[in-house]
């Protein structure tokens, strides 16, 4: 018997017990849930159902300031396909988790390339697996001591016919490059992120706009704003080329020729703000400025490795950093975590700052799975149980997108757009 969270938020709770692959009992607020007479019942789907009602009645509250804190988890297994120019055929390319992004180092160098790789940097983390020896994928560890590294390994053995020598340096340029090619994402029309922002962004137009913290370097939620008519205040110009300024965080858009019986702003509908402190595919540097433009060379991204805490103190990461911890300190503000391993110690810093500082803060976490086992997690695992302003939900990014409660008081549906054929006869109109 094993039994796992869907939901946690202080004294309300929705636990399942699984006996082999099938659910056997439903635990509500701890209690075991009495099917009664009813016939073979979907338990899993009933526990589903709470847990959605539960979380919805939660985020149904009007919060004075929204903040999305969106990692690897909401672009997993998101995108559509690209045409590959070279081969002149289409591949698949979606989001992925560090291990997909492993396994295609692996094809990108072959697995004799990349175990001489792993030789030279040292790293030693293997699978508890006693029949073959595997490395544990962690790519973020094995870019950190390839870095460390660089300057003072050299590969002195003999060529063969099956691997070359390794130079560590090219080397990360060549997996630096393979990440960015499998970052550069095209959004899908089922996108749960055209869903969720039109969602989120259905508050009074009073209030402060949502603020969307993305840790993926892809554009999906940027094409989703795009797609949806959003205005995207992203620390960008809205000129061309679009220079990057922290002071553009400052603006908004307001409506001037609205008639008004009050002397105050009117502020548009479909506007937030966006950021990126692990940077972006669509980022570069060019004399001495920070531009936004298609089809870069050299993004400006913190690749994973143990540095990326120090690399977020350097512009534009370091105004994005600000940024959240600035939020993270308002009155009444909720931060929704999304997709989240809780391993950027910086980011995890601010958030318990604002646990511990702010009265008002409430933290609600959706993953995949409650995962009881993290080091990194279970500090937020054990507060969960105890307090009433941290929820953990297990939940994909889809489902939460759909189940997240659509404020229908705040509607802000496009206007239909009237098409005129002013080729086409009277009679055809």
């Amino acid at each position: 018997m094993s039994k796992k969270y869907l939901f946690i938020n202080g004294h309300k709770s929705v636990a399942v017990e699984y006996d082999g692959d099938n659910v056997s009992e439903v635990y509500i607020d701890g209690n075991r849930y009495d099917f009664g007479d009813e016939v073979n019942p979907n338990k899993l789907d009933f526990a589903n159902a709470v847990k959605r009602k539960k979380y919805a009645e939660l985020l149904n509250n009007q919060f004075e300031n929204l903040v999305i804190l969106s990692g690897a988890g909401s672009s997993v297994g998101i995108g559509k396909n690209i045409m590959d120019d070279v081969l002149d055929i289409e591949i698949e390319r979606k989001g992925k988790i560090m291990s997909d992004l492993w396994d295609a180092v692996e094809v990108k160098l072959t697995k004799p390339l990349l175990e001489k790789f792993c030789e030279l940097v040292t790293y030693k983390e293997f699978e508890l697996n006693e029949e073959v020896r595997k490395y544990d994928k962690n790519l973020e560890k094995l870019l950190s001591l390839a870095n460390i590294a660089k300057n003072f390994v050299i590969d002195t053995t003999e060529e063969t016919e099956e691997i070359n020598k390794v130079n560590i340096e090219e080397t990360i340029k060549i997996i630096e490059q393979l990440i960015k090619e499998n970052c550069t994402l095209k959004l899908p029309d089922d996108a749960p992120h055209l869903q969720f922002i039109e969602k989120i962004t259905k508050r009074k137009v009073t209030l402060p706009r949502v603020k969307v913290f993305t840790l993926n370097y892809d554009t999906l939620f940027e094409q989703a704003g795009r797609k949806k008519n959003f205005t995207i205040i992203d620390g960008f110009s809205f000129s061309h080329p679009r220079t990057f300024s922290g002071r553009n965080f400052d603006l908004d858009i307001v409506s001037r020729n609205s008639s008004r019986v009050k002397e105050e702003d009117n502020f548009v509908q479909k506007v937030f703000h966006l950021y990126k402190p692990h940077g972006s595919v669509d980022w570069t540097k060019e004399n001495n400025e920070i531009i936004q433009k298609e089809n870069v060379e050299n993004p400006l991204m913190i690749f994973p490795k143990d540095s990326k805490y120090e690399s977020s103190y350097e512009q534009p990461y370091f105004e994005m950093m600000s940024r959240f911890q600035q939020n993270l300190r308002n009155e009444n503000v909720l931060l929704v975590c999304i997709g989240f391993s809780f391993n950027d110690k910086h980011l995890v810093t601010a958030i318990i700052e604002a646990l511990e500082q702010n009265p008002s803060f409430q933290l609600v976490v959706v993953n995949r799975s409650i995962d009881v086992t993290s080091q990194a997690f279970k500090p937020f695992f054990e507060a969960s149980k105890k307090h009433n302003n941290i929820a953990l939900v297990s939940e994909l990014f889809k489902d939460f997108a759909d189940n997240y409660p659509d404020l229908k008081s705040y509607n802000q549906e496009d206007v239909k757009k009237i098409i005129l054929n002013l080729n086409s006869s009277p009679d055809e109109q």
